[in-house]
């Protein structure tokens, strides 16, 4: 216990206490006090007088950082489903409107970042994800919903487009005639229509300058898109077909996974 001034009784044990006991209030009280005036010269605009780097903070602005790439890009033909999925007359035929309520928005036109890395011009199918991609110059992909073969009766590799056809004619094949007689009297062609099974266009691929038998092609049947029903074939919604095939050209690269 510290000796004290001369002159003064002794206290008490509980008076020693209550000194001690104060005095540790005063002791905080001055810490606290000490950071309060501390925060006050930072309000007060004292804080530059301060050393902080041992903080290491980023003292860079949200403003200085450059984006990683630009925003996603502006097309005309990629507008709102009302107007993308309209009615529309083309090459004398009267499509009708698309209830795209009733099709999921991942299978409807939209334009996306790129995820595939190919080249611009490369379409590519996924076929698992049931999505189409025209892979567009600046990162960018304007991608589409479609159907796909069932299994047994797919097609996966690269190829190219090798032309194209505006409301094509069908002609089934001997082996799809044996499996579904009614289908014979389209032995010589069914000519295009709003019931041809190629809809509006189609894209016929080639592989090494050899018909693979498979198209990308559009179809009445817009339910359809997102399954696995067709013949081997990639359909698309038949405004979607119209869209991609005035987007292509001969020769474009095509890679189905």
């Amino acid at each position: 216990m510290r000796e004290l001034p001369q002159g003064l009784t002794p206290p008490y044990n509980g008076d020693e206490i209550e000194i001690e006991i104060s005095e540790i209030q005063l002791s905080r009280r001055a810490v606290l006090s000490g950071a309060g005036a501390l925060a006050l010269l930072g309000i007060a605009g004292c804080s530059q007088t301060l050393d902080l780097s041992a903080l290491q903070l980023d003292g860079v602005t949200t403003g200085a950082i450059t984006p990683i790439r630009p925003s996603i890009s502006v097309d005309k033909n990629i507008t709102s489903p009302d107007v993308m999925y309209a009615s529309v007359t083309d090459g004398g035929f009267t499509l009708p409107e698309v209830p795209y309520l009733k099709v999921k928005p991942e299978f409807r036109r939209q334009i996306v970042v790129d995820p595939t890395g190919e080249q611009p011009g490369t379409i590519v199918v996924h076929s698992q994800e049931r999505l189409l991609y025209l892979v567009q110059p600046g990162g960018d992909a304007i991608r589409y919903g479609v159907g796909i073969g069932k299994e047994g009766f797919r097609w996966s590799g690269r190829a190219n487009i090798q032309y194209g056809k505006e409301w094509p004619t069908w002609t089934p094949p001997a082996e799809m005639i044996a499996r579904k007689p009614e289908l014979v009297k389209w032995r010589a062609g069914q000519p295009g229509g709003l019931d041809n099974p190629l809809g509006a266009r189609a894209l016929y691929i080639y592989q090494n300058g050899h018909d693979t038998g498979y198209r990308i092609h559009g179809s009445p049947e817009w339910w359809s898109i997102g399954q696995a029903m067709s013949s081997g074939c990639v359909r698309l919604i038949n405004q979607d077909i119209i869209d991609l095939y005035s987007r292509v050209s001969r020769k474009n690269p095509v890679v189905v996974v």
